[in-house]
């Protein structure tokens, strides 16, 4: 990860990531079965930049994670390639603002691996996401 945080600050890596962000989220937001999972608790974002079952999984929730994650791939290719950066990087970057997205009452992966319920306050985060 040195190389793209060498040469992007968190400031500028965040402002990458807007765009994304956004439109990621509200292009997902339109699919009613993940708006439901999401806001049932099935699915949760994580610290890698990819939708994660939280819960119980089923073949119907297993392919839309699935579907979501290779989307989110995709771009996330074609954008470090584009910033000189691996997918990984990219990928972790994202994952650090999706997670500080995440509303009250959302699950989000905490970095030891373990679901949580985002609460009032901030939401535990890896001690290397930009501010």
């Amino acid at each position: 990860m040195s190389r793209f945080y060498a040469s992007v600050s968190p400031l500028m890596a965040a402002a990458l990531l807007v765009p994304f962000v956004t439109g990621t989220a509200l292009a997902q937001a339109r699919d009613p079965a993940y708006a439901a999972a999401r806001s049932g608790g099935q699915v949760g974002e994580m610290p890698t930049g990819y939708l994660g079952i939280a819960g119980a999984s089923t073949p119907d929730l297993k392919r839309l994670v699935d579907d979501i994650n290779i989307k989110r791939k995709a771009v996330y290719a074609e954008r470090a390639q584009a910033q000189h950066a691996t997918v990984e990087e990219y990928a972790f970057t994202t994952g650090c603002k999706l997670v500080a997205q995440t509303q009250a009452g959302e699950k989000y992966q905490t970095p030891d691996g373990s679901w949580q319920v985002r609460g009032g306050g901030a939401p535990v985060r890896d001690s290397r996401c930009p501010a």
